[in-house]
């Protein structure tokens, strides 16, 4: 018995000896387990992290607001919210008697400012004095497409140059613009500088033409300037009628709704209109130029960098209610020159 139970404490002593010196192993074993087990989850979890992250990073975008455009050019010449007599939203603004050049209101008309869209008529002007054949096919190239991204001509489109001629002034389109100065002789280097020239013919001191179209901010005029322009463009009896069409499907029938009139915004039976064009890009605000008969006068009408989408229209319309009440006999400020 005595012997039994000597050895029975043997085997236990040696028993509690190798779970003590396996007892390090044993919990580095089971440490490691943990920390296999744990980073398995840090992993988990930066995964999950990582899906949070996108889902705040984007209500984070949401909540803060929108980067501001540029300021337009005569916001940065601190013309914006110059105060006139007739509480007119836009910062440059001239009306002049088409016929006697005399000059009735003007507000900053000096100033060269980025004229966008108007660009159109003397695009239009040049090229029917190069007398092309108006119904020529021309095509929507992928160089027109380079050039102006976004537009609803895709390229392959086949048209007369009449029909770009139209879309370029009813639609504004900036690739049927484009594709005019392309097909010009010389091409758009060669027609760019057709438009200078023209400028230069009609006493344009203070403009410049970059490209066709307008999105350019290089194109800059007086409101003095497209008084001119607006005059010479007035003799064109195509120019007439396409700045005021009353719709685009009347003519490219196989365009339907797409090409909806966007420069008609005033309508002719709110003013006896005889040629309109609007514009806008960013440097140069909302832009209106406008020949219109008032009391039986026939007057051009310029409106550039007006604050928001109608109130050039509204501009407009205060001018003429201005021009209705004048006296008989009131004299003009001067006439241009």
């Amino acid at each position: 018995m005595r012997l039994n139970r000597f050895w029975a404490l043997i085997l236990m002593a040696a028993f509690v000896c190798g779970a003590a010196i396996n007892a390090p192993a044993i919990a580095a074993n089971k440490d490691k387990e943990k920390q296999t087990k744990t980073t398995k989850v840090v992993v988990k979890n930066t995964k999950a992290a990582k899906k949070q992250k996108s889902v705040r990073v984007a209500v984070t975008r949401s909540s803060e607001p929108a980067a501001p455009a540029h300021p337009s050019f005569a916001t940065a010449l601190g013309l914006r919210g110059q105060h006139d007599d007739l509480s007119l939203k836009s910062s440059v603004a001239m009306v002049v008697n088409q016929d006697t050049k005399e000059v009735y209101f003007e507000k900053n008309s000096s100033v060269s400012l980025p004229i966008a869209s108007i660009t159109k008529l003397m695009t239009a002007m040049v090229v029917l004095d190069a007398k092309l054949p108006l119904d020529e096919t021309i095509v929507i190239n992928s160089d027109d497409v380079r050039s102006y991204a976004k537009s609803r001509l895709a390229g392959g489109t086949v048209m007369t140059r009449e029909e770009a001629l139209l879309l370029s002034l009813m639609s504004s389109e900036n690739r049927a613009a484009y594709t005019l100065g392309r097909n010009y002789p010389g091409g758009v280097t060669a027609f760019v500088d057709a438009m200078n020239r023209k400028a230069r013919e009609l006493g344009m001191d203070h403009s410049r033409f970059a490209d066709p179209t307008g999105l350019m901010s290089e194109n800059v005029a007086s409101a003095e300037d497209l008084t001119r322009m607006l005059g010479a463009a007035y003799q064109y009896k195509m120019i007439r009628e396409f700045s005021i069409w009353p719709d685009l499907t009347m003519v490219i029938a196989n365009r339907p709704q797409k090409f909806l009139n966007t420069n008609r915004l005033v309508r002719s039976g709110d003013m006896n209109i005889g040629l309109q064009k609007t514009g806008f890009i960013n440097a140069a605000g909302k832009c209106l130029v406008m020949q219109a008969r008032v009391n039986n006068t026939p007057l051009l009408l310029v409106f550039l960098d007006s604050v928001g989408t109608q109130s050039r229209f509204a501009d407009a319309v205060r001018v003429r209610d201005w021009y209705e009440r004048m006296p008989s006999g009131a004299q003009p400020i001067r006439r241009l020159m």
